[in-house]
């Protein structure tokens, strides 16, 4: 039986450093301390991040896997720019920088499965990655496209994976592929790479920053669906592994408790958006408090 190597992958930047950090903690608390937990960040917020680095998390700076010729804009912090391309496509906002460098990170990375965790995610209970794995396939996060309701940004995601791998038209609805815990192969990535090149007759990096709108999870998703399918090594789940709250709305402390009252026992981890601007003092409080019930039950 196949044995896969696995690494926990999160790209963020200063204003989220504090959520990272409690994500940091909870990985080594409830997923594994011999996992490697790559941070990849702004060279400028290095000195900050290098608080979390542990043998086994390391930081990674953004600017040694982007090319040279992906340059940021000193006084725009939120923009870069590309000397290969002209037009509204020379700049690149910082959002797409960072789908850009998950793409990346199979020419960096040489794990075999690469578990891509958003940085407002904190795991609360054990996990195992190898659940990740059925008979030898690697889960792929996928909502059919009979379940899923994209927004118009999300159908324009959609249309842009399947231009940049010159696919026939589709119909809509569209799947959905985009999840805060999201498991790719490093192996497709690599393929990935080479269909692109193929088809564009670019370096693939350089045909991705052609876009304006554009989903890395949209990418993959349609790449392995419709070009590499039952080759893949992947098998579709849209079970959900996070409880989730996505609103801006800032929650009360009473509403922060109620909020991880209500997970359910299937949920392995929390997501709650930074926009919430919740307190994260009494937030990393209750992340801890489940580590704490855990020791409490294995010591019963």
């Amino acid at each position: 039986m196949k044995q896969f190597d696995f690494c926990i992958m999160t790209p963020s930047y200063a204003p989220d450093f504090h959520r990272c950090k409690v994500l940091a903690w909870s990985v080594q608390a409830f997923v594994s301390p011999l996992v490697k937990h790559y941070i990849i960040v702004p060279e400028a917020d290095v000195s900050l991040f290098k608080q979390i680095e542990q043998p086994n998390v390391e930081v990674i700076t953004v600017e040694s896997i982007l090319p040279v010729w992906i340059k940021r804009i000193p006084w725009l912090n939120s923009l870069w720019f590309s000397r290969k391309h002209f037009g509204k496509n020379f700049l690149i906002r910082g959002w797409i920088i960072q789908q850009i460098i998950k793409l990346a990170t199979a020419e960096y990375l040489t794990e075999d499965v690469f578990v891509i965790v958003d940085s407002d995610i904190a795991f609360i209970r054990p996990f195992d990655l190898q659940n990740f794995i059925d008979d030898e396939k690697v889960r792929l996060f996928k909502v059919p496209a009979e379940s899923s309701v994209q927004s118009e940004i999300g159908n324009r995601w959609y249309r842009t994976a399947h231009n940049l791998l010159v696919l026939e038209n589709f119909t809509l609805p569209v799947p959905g592929y985009i999840a805060p815990i999201i498991t790719w192969r490093r192996d497709n990535l690599l393929k990935l790479y080479e269909y692109i090149e193929k088809q564009t007759g670019k370096k693939w990096i350089e045909a991705v920053c052609d876009g304006w709108d554009l989903s890395e999870y949209m990418i993959y998703g349609v790449f392995v669906e419709k070009v590499l399918q039952e080759t893949s090594g992947h098998y579709y789940n849209s079970k959900r592994l996070s409880h989730e709250y996505w609103s801006t709305e800032p929650m009360t402390n009473e509403e922060l408790n109620q909020f991880f009252v209500d997970n359910l026992s299937e949920d392995f981890a929390v997501m709650i958006s930074a926009k919430a601007n919740i307190s994260m003092q009494q937030y990393e409080k209750l992340i801890k408090g489940f580590y704490e019930s855990e020791l409490l039950m294995v010591n019963s």
